[in-house]
């Protein structure tokens, strides 16, 4: 007995990746336990198994412009895989058919189905409208009812499979290779945006592009923010044409946004389009 039980308390005292790398993960791989695996093996979990050659294969598929970012973004890149799979393994679990349809509708049939009795009340309908009137053009509740109740069920919806997605940060069953990850938490902090959080002072993060007008609309704001707090403000642009994955770990899914984070670099305020100066100095002062 006392091997199993010592071999429990290893595995029960081993740290996560969230414990020794806080904020290295967005998701599934926050309670992933750190370990030495089999030689050649990068994660396991239960139902499948993700090897080290992976890396390669995946940074091979990128454009050759975009591997060194790429590279740089691997455990990002895995996080979003592990998500996949883990959907993947649910939805079998779950009896959904797999058999002569692709894997992305299998994931659509699954999360489908767990939104499927998903419904909104008269009531709730009511109160939207209610507080929303200006929104429909003030038109007559019975001529904009069915339209709300469409738009809040997909609400609903869309809340639901994110509160899924989110319940995977708390699998206990993933273990990935120690030392794999301690490379990448080297290689994913080394970016424009993460220096900056780490450097002891609020940062401002303007995620945008040449040549977009709300975007180069800011660029002026953001040459006087750095003129006037240049010494205790970090004002960082990112180009997320030329930065995509750092882009998509961010969260950047329209431009501009510009992102706010306290000196400890906490995220405290996001916005998405143009953001006047006069708004810019109030989130500042805050």
């Amino acid at each position: 007995l006392w091997v199993p039980f010592m071999l429990f308390v290893a595995r029960a005292s081993a740290s996560t990746v969230e414990k020794a790398y806080p904020g290295l993960a967005e998701g599934v791989l926050k309670s992933a336990s750190l370990d030495k695996l089999s030689s050649g093996t990068l994660l396991s979990v239960d139902g499948f198994e993700i090897l080290l050659s992976w890396a390669d294969e995946t940074i091979n598929r990128v454009p050759a412009a975009m591997r060194k970012e790429a590279a740089g973004s691997l455990f990002f890149l895995l996080e979003q895989e592990v998500t996949r799979r883990v959907i993947l393994r649910d939805a079998k679990n779950a009896g959904v058919p797999i058999k002569d349809i692709s894997e992305n509708e299998v994931i659509q049939t699954f999360l489908g189905q767990k939104v499927s009795t998903i419904a909104v009340s008269d009531g709730e309908v009511k109160s939207f409208y209610d507080e929303n009137k200006e929104m429909v053009g003030g038109l007559p509740f019975d001529q904009v009812k069915e339209s709300i109740q469409a738009f809040l069920v997909q609400q609903k919806q869309q809340d639901a499979v994110l509160d899924y997605v989110k319940s995977l940060e708390n699998l206990k069953d993933i273990r990935i290779d120690a030392e794999w990850v301690k490379k990448q938490n080297v290689l994913a902090r080394d970016n424009p945006v993460d220096r900056a959080r780490n450097s002891g002072k609020p940062t401002m993060v303007e995620f945008g592009a040449i040549g977009c007008v709300p975007c180069d609309m800011m660029q002026p704001i953001l040459e006087k923010l750095k003129k006037t707090h240049g010494q205790r403000l970090n004002v960082v642009f990112v180009n997320v044409r030329e930065n995509q994955f750092l882009g998509a770990r961010f969260g950047i899914r329209s431009i501009p946004v510009q992102v706010f984070y306290d000196r400890s670099g906490k995220e405290i305020f996001r916005h998405i389009g143009f953001f006047a100066e006069v708004e810019v100095n109030k989130q500042l002062e805050k």
